[in-house]
């Protein structure tokens, strides 16, 4: 063929592809397409043996991540087995993979409790201090001028439950120390990764997550170099959703720490059915989308792929099926929801859900009422992603709470009060349905609760913002209160940019608090705390005061 010729067709071709609108290939990309393009990863924790031994494994795992976490392999009984006796094979074998697929690696885990060989567990003070900074600077340094390395979970799962230190050899052994000593050895050994602290149960705002909470404010404060912050996210079907997700990421991000969903699964009851398999998929796309929305939010690493290799049958009895291919590698319903919600920076959805019914009220108190509702629908590709209520009270409607399923109990509500309410449906992309029909209830008298003090305190300023942490509500009477509720005004041009602990409306520049299901009974004396952020525009410099509990 002549030169010129196969130029103009060259430039012809090239011309077309630029020209043509994205296909249906590229809206149905892998998952690490997507990722990349809205600024994220989408990770997988990956097993050597079928790494090295399934093709189909290795091919998946190379095709739709952009970032991998070792499942095991760069834990300390794989690496340090016997003292200075070091065994980087199954380390190695992941990076490699990594570096072959253009993936990012996050090691894990340095310093954890379990995992970790008895030959350490029964050092004296002094040597398992030295002991744990040697692993560190090994284990970190043999990858510091890898460029697929570029975060570490430091310490993991230091927490119990209930939001105290928990009781590890380390912690018993060397104290809270550790901690921030681990941080300052891995710092040591990499100048360049980001350091990670990371726990489970801890993907909504409670107790032990406030503790992580503060302890990172605490260490940073004290320069000590915690970059990033690791949430689990071992979620179960049958234990609800965390709505205030985001909320939660929100209020570390605000720290200035990077944030992440480190360990995704979401199991439930065996067997699979379908009902199951979709209500697992709207979970997988709330997590999406709450990292999506947090701009520190860096992705969201799903511990496995598929349920051939989960650990969960193994450890919850009678659970399993959590992951987003079944055994046979085939894409759940789960894997759409992930996919879609990633593909929602390319692909609009505009269709709102169905209205939902009409609400039913029952167990309702003085300040309480339980509701339920027929659920809602969504046809238009980004999932349904849950409800908002609201009272009926004119031009100002005000949204007395959300909940990710057909059924809500709003708490804080005021005695011997009617309320008309009535239920939104949303979907992933934002879209709310139509009104319910209204439903009518009247709170009871109920006992007097005494009176109630809230006092907050400002901290973690920077330029367009501040962090309120804690608001502290007291009960100042002499009886048990089952409900609070605190105003304050925000300062002209402020805005709320995010809460936790308490359940936050807003109409003009006046915040309305109201309890949560957890913090909402206070005996007398008794008291609990609650947080929000505001922004605000560059040389404001004022800040919230003065708060109303009732």
């Amino acid at each position: 063929m002549h030169s010129s010729l196969v130029r103009i067709l060259t430039l012809v071709g090239m011309l077309a592809a630029f020209l043509l609108p994205a296909t249906a290939a590229e809206a149905s990309g892998p998952l690490r397409t997507h990722a990349e393009a809205r600024g994220k990863f989408i990770g997988a924790a990956l097993a050597t043996s079928p790494l090295a031994n399934e093709t189909s494994y290795r091919n998946i795992a190379a095709t739709e991540f952009n970032q991998i976490t070792a499942e095991n392999a760069m834990k300390w009984d794989a690496t340090e087995p016997s003292q200075n006796q070091f065994n980087f094979s199954g380390a190695d074998a992941i990076v490699n993979f990594a570096t072959q697929n253009n993936q990012q690696v996050h090691g894990h885990t340095l310093v954890w409790h379990s995992q970790t060989p008895g030959w350490v567990q029964g050092l004296g003070a002094t040597a398992m201090r030295s002991a744990m900074q040697n692993h560190i600077s090994q284990v970190v340094g043999r990858y510091a001028s890898n460029a697929a390395v570029v975060s570490w979970d430091v310490v993991n799962e230091v927490f119990d439950d209930n939001g105290n230190m928990r009781t590890s050899f380390w912690y018993n052994t060397l104290g809270q120390s550790y901690i921030a000593d681990a941080f300052r050895a891995a710092r040591a050994a990499d100048s360049n990764a980001r350091l990670c602290i990371n726990d489970y149960n801890v993907e909504g705002i409670n107790a032990k997550s406030t503790a992580m909470y503060n302890l990172v404010s605490s260490l940073r404060q004290q320069g000590v170099p915690v970059d990033c912050v690791g949430f689990q996210g071992h979620l179960a079907i049958q234990y609800g959703f965390p709505s205030d997700l985001q909320q939660n990421l929100q209020r570390f991000a605000a720290l200035g720490v990077q944030v992440r969903i480190t360990e995704l699964d979401v199991r439930m009851q065996m067997p699979r059915d379908a009902t199951k398999d979709a209500t697992q998929a709207t979970y997988y796309r709330n997590v999406v989308n709450a990292c999506l929305a947090v701009s520190a939010c860096a992705g969201v690493t799903i511990w496995g792929f598929t349920d051939k290799y989960s650990w969960v049958p193994d450890t919850f009895s009678g659970q399993g099926a959590a992951l987003i291919y079944n055994e046979s590698y085939q894409q759940k319903p789960s894997y759409t929801a992930v996919h879609d919600a990633l593909a929602g920076g390319s692909t609009t959805d505009t269709t709102p859900p169905t209205t939902p019914g009409t609400p039913a009220s029952s167990g309702v108190t003085s300040n309480s009422a339980a509701l339920t509702w027929t659920a809602s629908t969504d046809s238009g590709g980004s999932g349904l992603a849950g409800y908002n209520v609201y009272r009926e009270q004119g031009t100002t409607d005000t949204q007395l709470g959300q909940s990710t399923t057909n059924s809500i109990t709003l708490t804080g509500l005021s005695p011997s009060t009617q309320y008309q309410v009535y239920v939104r449906a949303r979907d992933g992309a934002g879209n709310l349905s139509g009104n319910s029909a209204l439903a009518t209830f009247t709170t009871t008298s109920g006992p007097g609760g005494g009176g109630c003090t809230a006092v907050g305190t400002v901290q973690n300023q920077w330029n367009n913002g501040y962090v309120v942490q804690p608001v502290t509500v007291t009960n100042t009477g002499t009886a048990a209160i089952t409900g609070w509720t605190v105003t304050f005004t925000l300062p002209a041009g402020q805005t709320l940019a995010g809460s936790w602990n308490a359940a936050l409306t807003v109409s003009g520049q006046t915040v309305t608090a109201r309890n949560a299901g957890h913090n909402g009974n206070l005996a007398p004396n008794g008291g609990t705390t609650f947080g929000f952020q505001v922004s605000r525009p560059s040389g404001n410099t004022q800040t919230v005061s003065g708060y109303t509990c009732a």
